[in-house]
């Protein structure tokens, strides 16, 4: 279906102009700043939808409606076919030249050309409620678009984004390149540790509308979350750490230079288990290793089955137990023996832990075997002594703090811990979440590209590789419009800061000069302009 090009485009110079009207008119003089940037935020929604309708009118008049050749056959112009687009600024018909031959199908070649979804909504559209989704439950993240755009859509599309577009995840990383070794320090660290994800049943038998004594509506599955980076190493004593870790000299002025922060560093979690997350983990860690690499460490937390699948996985890597996970058990053991009001525990626990980190653990277990026999320890007392002991005992060999601190290494999985925090459960355990494991495992592959910052080079990705598998064509050439795009109402980035500084007589002049050089520089260069 065509349509009167020169008149559409008449029509939008009216609206536009009389968005200025609007602006300038004696009743906005009156106005408040909300009323007037609500009022223009809707008037721009419904310019966008006609200036969208105008590029595809314009695009598919330009279209070519001779036979195509397609598998060898030549395909005639049947007609205009209809399409609906729901972009981010509302919905948008598409008419565009339609192919036909009996035993050949229809084939519409402008929707390749535009790189067009297999469904009605726009990349960006579906980009911004992912982007959303991954933040915030589905439900918020759908009144979120609608109350600022007005536009609907459900959670069950929102899930149906979700799900395809984490898709090309794995390929992503796949293919890409490590960090460059410039921009690497001298320690690769890896990290893994497990976080529930609460996982809904598969139901056999009807749910009871109220569960019995101990029954539960699902059930939790670890997700183990990994991460690798590397960072420069930071000497530092035994004493350095506990002043640290205890908070003590805080007014003292710091001598000692800011420990350095993560370069480059990777997450990722999957609830598809150890063996997997960690097959995947030394993917991401193969590439980075190089002769720039001096150290390699491996962190995690007294999980036997763990520790053993990564000694297996990465026999090259010092293996260290958390420090901050074999504290906690000397905090229990504190908590037993004198009480949680008590003021030497405090006390006791910075002597024990100053001792574990200077080598002296073997010291630490002899002396709470030693307590646990005492006549006088209750049950709980004698327990928790034990324990503890047991702990250290198993895990002694990756207990050599006083080594790893001397060698400037980290000795605590803060990464990891923060990582399964924020990024497992902050998203997947808020009040009522259930999740099928499906869902869960989209929805952690497209945090992990935006936690990773990978967000818009991964879309780009994706856009590319679901091109390529409708179409089986080259991925369109993109020209930079959306830069220019964004740089075009600037135009010279000191408009404003000049506009501020001169005589106000002056500022129309400086205003209209500056105007008039954009579009003559940057309105020129887009592709579009004539």
């Amino acid at each position: 279906m065509n349509y009167n090009l020169p008149e559409m485009q008449a029509n939008i110079r009216a609206e536009f102009e009389a968005m200025l009207q609007y602006v300038t008119s004696e009743e906005a003089q009156t106005a408040t700043a909300d009323q007037i940037e609500k009022s223009l935020f809707q008037l721009l929604l419904n310019l966008g939808v006609q200036l969208l309708f105008l590029f595809f009118q314009m695009r598919s008049q330009t279209s070519s409606r001779k036979a195509i050749i397609a598998e060898g056959q030549e395909i005639p112009y049947n007609s205009e076919q209809k399409r609906e687009y729901f972009s981010i600024f509302g919905k948008v018909s598409i008419w565009r030249p339609y192919f036909y031959a009996p035993g050949a199908g229809g084939h519409t070649p402008l929707d390749a050309e535009l790189s067009l979804g297999a469904d009605r909504y726009s990349d960006l559209l579906r980009e911004t409620m992912d982007y959303l989704g991954v933040y915030v439950p589905y439900n918020k993240a759908v009144d979120i678009f609608k109350r600022i755009l007005k536009s609907g859509i459900s959670t069950r599309v929102q899930q149906k984004f979700v799900a395809e577009d984490a898709e090309d995840v794995l390929d992503y990383y796949e293919q890409k390149p490590a960090p460059a070794a410039a921009d690497e320090a001298e320690i690769l660290v890896i990290q893994a540790d497990g976080k529930g994800v609460p996982i809904i049943l598969e139901k056999a038998s009807p749910e009871p509308v109220r569960l019995g004594k101990g029954q539960k509506r699902g059930r939790k599955k670890e997700a183990i979350v990994t991460a690798v980076y590397t960072i420069a190493a930071h000497p530092r004593t035994p004493k350095d750490v506990v002043n640290s870790f205890f908070q003590q000299h805080q007014n003292e002025e710091k001598s000692k230079m800011s420990p350095p922060k993560p370069q480059n560093k990777h997450i990722w979690a999957t609830l598809d288990g150890k063996k997997t997350a960690l097959a995947r983990l030394g993917q991401q860690v193969e590439p980075r290793q190089g002769a720039h690499i001096q150290h390699k460490v491996a962190l995690a937390d007294g999980c036997e089955a763990l520790q053993e699948r990564i000694k297996e996985r990465f026999p090259g890597f010092t293996l260290i137990l958390d420090f901050v996970h074999a504290n906690e058990y000397l905090w229990k053991v504190a908590n037993s023996l004198w009480g949680e009001g008590s003021e030497y525990r405090e006390k006791w626990v910075k002597k024990q832990t100053e001792l574990m980190l200077s080598g002296k653990t073997k010291h630490v277990i002899d002396d709470f075997r030693a307590r646990a026999k005492k006549k006088t320890r209750t049950k709980k007392q004698v327990e928790k002594l034990e324990k503890t002991a047991n702990y250290f005992e198993r895990n002694l060999e990756y207990m050599h703090y006083h080594t790893y601190l001397a060698n400037g290494w980290p000795i605590a999985s803060g990464v990891i811990e923060g990582a399964c925090r924020h990024f497992v459960k902050d998203r997947f355990e808020l009040s009522g979440m259930r999740w099928e494991q499906c869902g869960a495992e989209n929805l952690l592959r497209l945090r992990s590209v935006a936690e990773n910052r990978d967000w818009d080079d991964y879309q780009l990705f994706r856009r590319q590789q679901r091109h390529q598998r409708l179409y089986s064509s080259p991925f369109p050439a993109q020209n930079p419009l959306e830069i220019l795009a964004l740089e075009l109402p600037s135009g010279n980035p000191d408009v404003a800061e000049r506009a501020d500084s001169q005589p106000l007589v002056d500022q129309e002049t400086h205003i209209a000069k500056d105007t008039a050089h954009v579009a003559s520089s940057n309105y020129s260069a887009l592709p579009l302009a004539a």
